[in-house]
């Protein structure tokens, strides 16, 4: 059982998701990792020797199995970093959180669809139209709508995936002892009951310190494909969130607002600097080069398989299988397999796990 290893380390309030991952590549094994002595981190070049001490002095005080009992005794849920459910486009940023805790059904939440909004927390109420407008363009599809659940922009965007039966996912900034903000207990309730998935990298204990929020935004934008923002001031969490998004390779979109409105001179910037204008869902879509699919029309394609492609998703079905086991069970020629592959990752039939592994794609 190597998640209660993973978990003594996020019980560790002082450590980082860099430092952690830093010795999992390096040991390779989470258990040898958090058993190492000071002696073996010095001899990996380039980690802080400050930042080891730290790490052997806190470890003393962690009880591996008593963290992780405390954990599960709160009926979270616990996803990590070397788990091959873990969300494969958080994966390819450059800190991704090596340990999410999280309440509701996250993989019913179509994370090849994923796309964030973000926006001021003192949002206009054009700027909340504009989201709800949007949003509501996306209806009744395999969409599914990340933000950071908090005040303004955050909940108008979860308020309206759930209005309009859209899977949602919400990052939290804090261990799941503390719920923030409270007039969000309504909206924190249904996501966990039916309607998504609630995600924190933080150990239940720990509070929402203003720092997290900023380390927050990371998951956010980095389990998306893309970011709409909603409004920005020109210093605000919402640029910050832009500017990760850019760094992480991801599409970057905004909905533009009165020129006269504080929080859209940061929007204004961003799309002089190239960002995607989007007034409607289906510029989202066009964006990122999504077709509208609703859950009847995915339903009906895996009904509807023949041939070569019915032979691939019945192999997978089973369990996740590597490109040459696929082939061999197959034997289809390179080129044409690799073209069936493509086309049913395309439309959501499979999804690409570590490596060259293909499962079944999210809600078949």
């Amino acid at each position: 059982m190597k998640t209660k290893f993973w978990t003594a380390f996020a019980a560790i309030e002082q450590l980082d998701s860099t430092f952690i991952q830093r010795l999992y590549n390096y040991f390779g094994d989470i258990e040898v990792a958090w058993n190492a002595k000071l002696s073996d981190l010095k001899q990996i070049e380039g980690l802080s020797i400050k930042k080891s001490e730290n790490f052997i002095n806190k470890k003393r005080e962690i009880d591996v199995d008593a963290s992780y009992e405390f954990v599960l005794n709160k009926n979270l849920k616990i996803l990590t970093y070397e788990n091959p459910d873990y969300p494969y486009m958080l994966r390819q940023i450059s800190n991704p959180p090596m340990t999410l805790f999280y309440k509701g059904d996250l993989f019913s939440c179509n994370l090849n669809k994923t796309v964030a909004f973000v926006g001021s927390r003192r949002a206009s109420f054009s700027g909340k139209e504009s989201v709800r407008s949007i949003i509501a363009d996306l209806k009744n599809t395999d969409l599914c709508v990340v933000s950071g659940l908090a005040t303004g922009i955050d909940a108008v965007s979860h308020e309206s995936a759930i209005s309009n039966n859209l899977k949602t996912i919400g990052v939290i900034a804090s261990g799941f002892d503390f719920m923030y903000p409270k007039s969000n207990k309504y909206l924190y309730e249904q996501i966990e009951n039916g309607y998504g998935a609630i995600l924190s990298e933080y150990y239940p204990t720990f509070e929402p310190i203003k720092f997290r929020f900023p380390q927050r935004n990371r998951i956010v934008t980095g389990i998306s494909y893309g970011t709409v923002v909603g409004e920005a001031a020109m210093k605000s969490g919402a640029l910050i969130s832009a500017n990760l998004t850019l760094e992480q390779g991801r599409e970057l979109m905004c909905i533009p607002g009165a020129i006269n409105n504080i929080n859209t001179e940061g929007i204004y910037k961003l799309l002089k600097d190239g960002a995607t204008m989007v007034t409607k869902g289906e510029d989202v879509l066009n964006a990122l080069n999504w077709q509208k699919t609703t859950f009847e029309e995915k339903k009906s394609t895996n009904l509807n398989l023949e041939g070569a492609e019915k032979l691939i998703f019945d192999i997978i079905s089973i369990e996740p299988k590597g490109f040459d086991e696929i082939q061999a069970e197959t034997e289809l020629p390179t080129e044409e397999l690799l073209t069936y592959l493509t086309k049913m990752e395309l439309i959501g039939l499979i999804e690409q796990t570590d490596g060259d592994r293909y499962k079944k794609g999210l809600n078949k």
